[in-house]
């Protein structure tokens, strides 16, 4: 018995409509214009809401890279300590209960400091203004400028406007927003330590969940890249911290000895611009520089001429020997990263500038040459 099976219609063209005349017309074609456009509205309007609930949530965006930048940079340490046989909780609670410590350490040496000075910069302004007015610098200055007295004038103005508290406190956007800020950075502290410490915790987790949206063929390949990522990622940053620190304690001990106001303050400025690659060190200083004049003209110079060789050590001495072993990053490609992060980010985006293009040549070394090459 043979049974017939029905062949497949194919779809037919639209019928074209002959008019009176016998000539042939195409049908027309309806373009629903309002449905076209309301759904286009809706689009744009989705779109500006998502923009404008990123803008808002920046802040908090910023919390969460910056803790995850330092559980990264966190973790090699964590590991070392788990290899020397500590349970990675405990290894975690050690690094944390340090950093801790060195972060209220400082805090607790230098905000008296800050108070220290304050308080004598207020009870005592009239006369670092006159000592100011008739320093050897500023009589250098009269005499290259040949303006007579118009410089003093210009310094006792400024003295004066400067010892009014409503002048300082437009200056500064008001004593409200100066407290504001200061309570807002020590709850954004306490945000990013607490993130910190989560994301040190479940760091592995975390790895072992973004490997999952990776085809199960590709997760090898994923792991790799990710360890290398990541250890690239931490190294940078331990080897960042490892040269601010050497700024830090040889500022330290070169402005004690020349006498420097406050030694103590101006190293830690040193220390925490020098976080900051490329520009850091440069504008710490300039800045501690210019505060040595408070001393004299010659301690400011013997700052400056001292910040001018030990610049130059560190870019062709300590850095090359601490950072190459932490990323493999060629010196040009660092440049245009760190600038480009700077524009873009401020100081995180110079800080994060250079493990993203550590990573990126990670991805390209591992990934896409390999492709490449099999084609």
């Amino acid at each position: 018995m043979r049974i017939r099976t029905k062949r497949p219609v194919a779809p037919q063209p639209p019928a074209t409509e002959v008019t009176s005349d016998g000539d042939a017309r195409a049908p027309e074609v309806k373009i629903r214009a309002f449905r076209i456009g309301f759904i286009g509205a809706l689009g744009v309007l989705l779109a500006l809401m998502l923009g404008g609930i990123i803008a808002e949530l920046g802040t908090v965006i910023l919390y969460v890279a910056l803790a995850l930048f330092l559980a990264l940079g966190l973790d090699p340490v964590v590991s070392w300590l788990q290899r020397r046989g500590m349970p990675r909780w405990a290894a975690i609670l050690g690094v944390v209960i340090v950093v801790v410590g060195l972060f209220v350490g400082l805090i607790a040496t230098i905000v008296p400091l800050i108070v220290e000075q304050t308080t004598y910069v207020i009870e005592n302004w009239p006369t670092i203004v006159e000592n100011f007015k008739h320093s050897d610098l500023v009589g250098w200055l009269n005499s290259v400028s040949g303006s007579g007295d118009a410089l003093n004038d210009a310094i006792e103005s400024v003295g004066k406007w400067l010892a009014d508290p409503e002048n300082l406190g437009s200056l500064g956007g008001g004593i409200l927003a100066v407290g504001a800020g200061i309570a807002g950075g020590f709850t954004g502290a306490t945000i990013v330590l607490i993130l910190t410490l989560y994301f040190l915790a479940s760091l592995d987790s975390m790895k072992r969940y973004a490997a999952r949206f990776v085809p199960a063929s590709s997760r090898g390949g994923y792991r790799d890249v990710s360890e290398e990522i990541t250890g690239s990622v931490g190294r940078y940053v331990m080897g960042q911290v490892s040269l601010a620190a050497v700024n830090g304690v040889l500022s330290l001990v070169f402005l004690t000895i020349i006498g420097a106001p406050a030694p103590i303050l101006l190293a830690f400025i040193a220390f925490l611009f020098s976080l900051v690659p490329l520009v850091g060190t440069l504008s710490g200083a300039v800045i501690i520089s210019l505060v040595c004049l408070a001393a004299s003209p010659a301690t400011a110079l013997a700052a400056a001429i001292y910040y001018l060789i030990y610049m130059q050590v560190e870019a062709y001495v300590l850095s090359p020997r601490i950072m190459n072993r932490a990323v493999s990053v060629p010196g040009a490609l660092v440049v245009i990263a760190a600038v480009a992060g700077g524009t873009l980010g401020g100081v995180l985006g110079a800080l994060v500038a250079i493990p993203v293009a550590a990573s990126l040549i990670i991805i390209v070394q591992k990934v896409i040459f390999p492709r490449q090459d099999t084609i």
